[in-house]
């Protein structure tokens, strides 16, 4: 059945992707972003290869223009996908107080304002799947990125909790947390963590990003559409408040 499915931070990277996959799988798709041109340009793109899709600007940092968003919006969300995300890579003594916390007003506090927005019809309906897209920073730790995994921690958290709140209703929310996949913000990672660390961008990706998988290997975007796709299911309406590691083995040790 076609749900409709808002995503967040879905102009490009692994929202873009998740946004295409969907829509041609059926599903209408409201694609937002914090720049409305691409956001736009992405649900004209999906159109133009026959799907439905609308795009939005919309900034998840700032909760008021979340409440103004959803008092506008037209139609019920049945399924939302919190995927914005940033990263800043930085030594905690050299890291801009206010970057820190604008990491956690994108990260988690958005997400939540985002669950707290599209419950009430996700609850009248009977129906509603919330699914984070988290990181392995959400379950381990790295160097030089307290910000994020505090964010991406915190995300797990609150994961927790709203799937206790919901708990009488047929509504989940889980957290699917990959190791690094090759998007833009991870091309960005790695030239970061090349100038921190006095290291080439492929020691980089050999030494820090892949060391820790057993398989040594990219996530692919097609594997995090799988997931989300099952956990879209109604077979996966009992499960709920877990975190889902695609880390190649990372978590095992």
């Amino acid at each position: 059945m076609s749900k409709t499915i808002l995503i967040t931070g879905a102009a490009s990277g692994i929202g873009l992707y998740i946004a295409q996959q969907l829509a041609a799988a059926g599903h209408h798709i409201i694609v937002t972003d914090l720049n409305a041109a691409h956001a736009k340009e992405a649900a004209e793109d999906i159109v133009t290869n026959g799907g439905k899709a609308q795009g939005y600007a919309l900034n998840v940092a700032d909760s008021e223009a979340i409440t103004v968003f959803f008092k506008q919006l037209p139609q019920a969300v049945d399924v939302l996908i919190n995927n914005a995300g940033i990263q800043h890579v930085a030594k905690l003594e050299e890291f801009p107080a206010d970057k820190w916390q604008f990491l956690q007003q994108v990260m988690l506090v958005g997400p939540a304002m985002m669950t707290q927005a599209v419950l009430p019809k996700m609850r009248e309906q009977n129906f509603g799947r919330i699914i984070n897209i988290g990181s392995i920073h959400a379950m381990v730790a790295s160097k030089y990125k307290s910000a994020y995994v505090a964010a991406k921690h915190g995300l797990i958290g609150f994961s927790k909790t709203i799937a206790l709140e919901t708990g009488d209703a047929n509504i989940t929310i889980n957290t699917v947390c990959p190791a690094y996949v090759k998007t833009p913000l991870v091309e960005q990672q790695i030239a970061a963590q090349a100038k921190e660390h006095g290291l080439s961008e492929q020691q980089v990706i050999d030494t820090i990003m892949l060391a820790p998988m057993p398989k040594k290997a990219f996530i692919g975007l097609d594997e995090i559409h799988h997931t989300v796709t099952f956990l879209m299911a109604d077979a996966a309406r009992n499960i709920t408040a877990q975190a889902i590691a695609i880390d190649g083995g990372w978590t095992a040790q």
